[in-house]
């Protein structure tokens, strides 16, 4: 769970023209923008360097960079979106992500890959099947993760139309801890690990992350605020309206990359 450096995106002026299936009204982009800067300190607070791209008007999603690339301490992988108008995105990261690790391997046709699919368990990857990730693209993944010593199982999401990706559901915060939403899809993929359900109403929340030493939540879910707080973490609220708006959450918005790795 350390990371030393992070990369994002600023929102664009077409950012309100995105994928959403959230029934919120469009976003306010001047917050929305507000929301990004305050996300961007939060990670330097957490003692990262942080790298913010600038703005994509051609592509509305671009801000969720979380989607095109996959990143790991063992190198990087650009994925192939499910959404056919984020699929520019890809060749858009390459040469930011070159930049760090040099070579950087890619999901091929007919593989479908959304990062927000990939959840990693501290060397495990659960990889979910859903709209916008195929069984092609996962098993590319799969077969990438293996070469570099990591082992990955996948979650079908087809009975769970409300989880548009599997982060949507489940976050890993430590070694042994996840926060999930109630009925997390095939739980048995989690038998020996500590599962801190949301409540009812707060499975927005569920989309947290720990960077560092905090762990970021969005504001306004005080009872699974309370329950990591009691539980030890440091957390660091933050104002996520306008992206939830735009069925984007806490880790949709960066890529956080471990550079002092081995």
């Amino acid at each position: 769970m350390h990371f030393t450096h992070a990369i994002l995106r600023r929102p664009g002026e077409h950012f309100a023209e995105g994928l959403t299936r959230a029934d919120e009204g469009p976003p306010d982009l001047d917050l929305a923008l507000s929301q990004h800067a305050r996300y961007a300190e939060a990670l330097v607070t957490c003692g990262l360097q942080v790298e913010v791209l600038a703005a994509d008007a051609e592509y509305p999603d671009s801000c969720f960079v979380e989607d095109p690339a996959i990143v790991t301490e063992a190198g990087a992988l650009l994925t192939r979106p499910g959404a056919p108008s984020r699929l520019g995105e890809v060749a858009t990261l390459r040469p930011v992500l070159q930049r760090y690790f040099g070579s950087v391997s890619s999901i091929a046709a007919p593989g479908l890959l959304d990062g927000g699919d990939v959840c990693d368990l501290g060397g495990r990857f659960l990889i979910g099947l859903s709209e916008r990730t195929n069984t092609e693209g996962a098993g590319q993944l799969s077969r990438w993760l293996e070469e570099r010593g990591y082992r990955s199982e996948t979650v079908d999401l087809a009975d769970h139309p409300r989880l548009l990706h599997l982060k949507t559901g489940i976050t890993a915060i430590d070694e042994g801890r996840v926060v999930v939403v109630p009925g997390f899809p095939v739980a048995r993929l989690l038998d020996g690990m500590e599962r801190i359900e949301v409540e009812a109403g707060e499975e927005y929340a569920a989309n947290c992350i720990r960077v560092n030493d905090r762990v970021l939540v969005a504001a306004g879910y005080p009872r699974l605020l309370e329950r990591l707080e009691g539980l030890g973490y440091r957390t660091l609220p933050l104002s996520m309206s306008e992206f939830r708006r735009m069925d984007g959450g806490l880790s949709c918005l960066s890529l956080r990359l471990n550079l002092r790795r081995g």
